[in-house]
């Protein structure tokens, strides 16, 4: 998946664009996301969704299955925040808030009205806040994240520890990949048992032999002649887009009036 990601971030349909504007508007939707209400986080979670989907033309599969995934991360987690209980002493304490709930021993359970809010607020907000970066993720090569981020002056050391991060994740997918291809074709997940044996000895060999690859690695940027710094080259063929500026520019401005509107209560808080 993540070979998939990097191969269609120098393959979309907006890889023309100058990466410092894409950036910026990755960064000005996130944080419209992160300060806004419900309502203006699910029309930039469908905005972005139109970015990627019909702009970039990415795949509706793939896009819609890392929403699945964080979707699904998500909802193990909200139950804490909707699930709640008291003592049947201080059941009175509850019913307010309370929307559907049981009777269990000396306990009284129910679903909260409030933490449901607080549950579907969090949830339009990180659904919101991942589009925004899977929307970064999928238009610009992580290189060019790199390089634009020295162009604003961050330190060196910060760019150069990502970009290690960065590789040491795609060792660690390879190594897991081969050694999960060995055991399956040993016949090592037949069954629940040998499936378990063979995931803890896959788990045990992953750190050994990515220590190893990444070792190896650190060899060859020295007999490359590393010299405490990664330089990363990439040629500036971009042609910014008058129209996607003004796009992007008017869609930030309409997502903030509509919070401005929300806080009037102008619309029905949602």
């Amino acid at each position: 998946m993540s070979l998939k990601l990097d191969t269609l971030a120098y393959t979309n349909q907006l890889r023309g664009l100058p990466p410092e504007h894409k950036i910026i508007f990755a960064l000005t939707t996130l944080t419209i996301s992160l300060f806004t209400h419900p309502l203006v986080q699910i029309c930039t979670a469908l905005w972005i969704g139109i970015w990627i989907l019909i702009y970039a033309r990415i795949p509706a599969g793939i896009y819609l299955r890392l929403l699945l995934f964080t979707l699904i991360f998500c909802l193990t987690s909200l139950p804490a925040l909707m699930i709640n209980g008291v003592s049947i002493a201080n059941l009175q304490t509850a019913q307010l808030d309370s929307l559907y709930g049981f009777n269990f021993g000396n306990f009284y359970i129910y679903i909260s009205y409030s933490g449901s809010i607080q549950a579907w607020e969090i949830l339009t907000r990180a659904l919101a806040s991942v589009s925004c970066l899977y929307f970064l993720m999928f238009t610009v090569p992580f290189t060019e994240i790199l390089q634009t981020l020295r162009d604003w002056k961050f330190p060196v050391l910060l760019t150069d520890l990502l970009l290690l991060m960065y590789r040491f994740i795609f060792i660690l997918l390879k190594t897991a990949d081969e050694l999960w291809t060995a055991q399956n074709s040993r016949g090592g997940y037949r069954n629940w048992h040998t499936s378990m044996k063979s995931l803890a000895l896959l788990i045990g060999k992953l750190l050994q032999r990515t220590l190893q690859q990444y070792s190896q690695f650190s060899l060859g940027l020295k007999a490359r002649g590393f010299a405490g710094e990664l330089r990363v080259w990439h040629p500036r063929r971009y042609r910014p887009s008058p129209r996607y500026i003004i796009e992007a520019t008017c869609g930030c401005v309409l997502l903030i009036g509509l919070e401005i509107c929300q806080n009037a209560g102008i619309f029905t808080r949602i």
